[in-house]
């Protein structure tokens, strides 16, 4: 499939997304409906030629996220001729069918952003403008719209609790508790929302947990292994008890992971670390609750609902003009 152009790989880049990536998951969507030939319906309703103007709508309020994503997946959708692409040449085959049309000079697709990543929007409000051959449009409408809808809804649930935790010291950060293939995305949608990654990957930052600490024999002794093996990566290591977070805390441990600790608990926490290290709350945390858990002083909330369970925003496309 033909590549992005420089602007917009430049756009992903800025946003820390890998273009290549990105694309490989455009890929993926796009096959889903075209690995098997075109857009039926499409070919049959719009003539070859048609172009086509059209807006992405939202129909509740919230928060953006993956507009450039959304671009992207329009201008692979349409580009070049598809001759070494099968999901490439089924949407392209469209535009370039007609028995009396020499499609040669086909103009491709053009987005303009009305509003910006990380933006709060009102319903009604016009996202993204469209314009270019209407079949393009319509055939890559539904994977535009999964990734748009899915990335905002993550920044809208994660603004929430962004919002909850204002005025405490306490910031709100995901897991790894992510869609295959869509971390580095979904990722990027809790930034968008305000708030902060933990670790993309398991080498990129060492989490002890409770299996690691019963397989260790300790947590002193799960901490003094990790250190041993990688001194230069953060560490931090998950406790069930008071007592575990002590002892945690004596071995020098730089973050430690509250989990499934009550508010009573982790204010408890708070006062037996004395700011010696990070402490993240984690496991089973409420949104009503946010406020109550930031104001004991913890430094994190960990939040895998952020992730695993944000309803998607409603997006549509309003095709605005066809030019038949």
């Amino acid at each position: 499939m033909a590549g992005l152009s420089d602007e917009l790989n430049v756009r992903l880049l800025s946003a820390g997304l890998d273009p290549a990536a990105v694309t490989a998951v455009i890929r993926s969507g796009l096959a889903e409906d075209l690995a098997d030939g075109p857009d039926v319906t499409t070919a049959a309703t719009i003539p070859a030629g048609a172009i086509g103007l059209a807006d992405l709508v939202t129909r509740r309020a919230g928060v953006i996220s993956g507009l450039n994503v959304a671009e992207a997946v329009f201008h692979l959708a349409g580009a070049g001729d598809g001759a070494a692409d099968p999901v490439q040449g089924a949407a392209a085959s469209i535009v370039r069918s007609g028995p009396t049309s020499d499609r040669s000079g086909f103009p491709g697709i053009t987005c303009k952003q009305r509003v910006a990543d990380g933006d709060r929007v009102s319903p009604g409000s016009v996202l993204m403008t469209v314009e270019g051959p209407l079949a393009v449009i319509l055939t890559a409408e539904r994977t535009a719209l999964n990734i748009l809808c899915h990335l905002s809804g993550i920044a809208t649930l994660t603004r929430q609790w962004v919002d909850a935790v204002a005025g405490t010291r306490a910031r709100i950060r995901d897991t790894r508790k992510t869609l295959p293939g869509l971390r580095m995305l979904e990722k990027y949608a809790v930034r968008c929302g305000g708030g902060m990654n933990h670790r993309m990957s398991l080498s990129d930052a060492a989490l002890i947990k409770d299996n690691h600490v019963a397989a260790a024999g300790s947590v002193t002794a799960a901490l003094d292994a990790v250190g041993k093996l990688v001194p230069e990566l953060p560490v931090e290591v998950e406790c069930d008890t008071i007592e575990q977070v002590e002892e945690a805390v004596a071995a020098g441990a730089g973050l430690i992971l509250l989990d499934n600790f009550s508010v009573a608990g982790v204010a408890a926490a708070v006062l037996v670390n004395a700011g010696r290290a990070l402490l993240e709350a984690s496991g089973g945390l409420r949104l009503e609750a946010a406020a109550e858990i930031a104001a004991t002083g913890v430094d994190f909330l960990a939040v895998g609902a952020l992730t695993h369970s944000a309803p998607a925003l409603d997006i549509g496309l309003d095709l605005v003009r066809s030019d038949r």
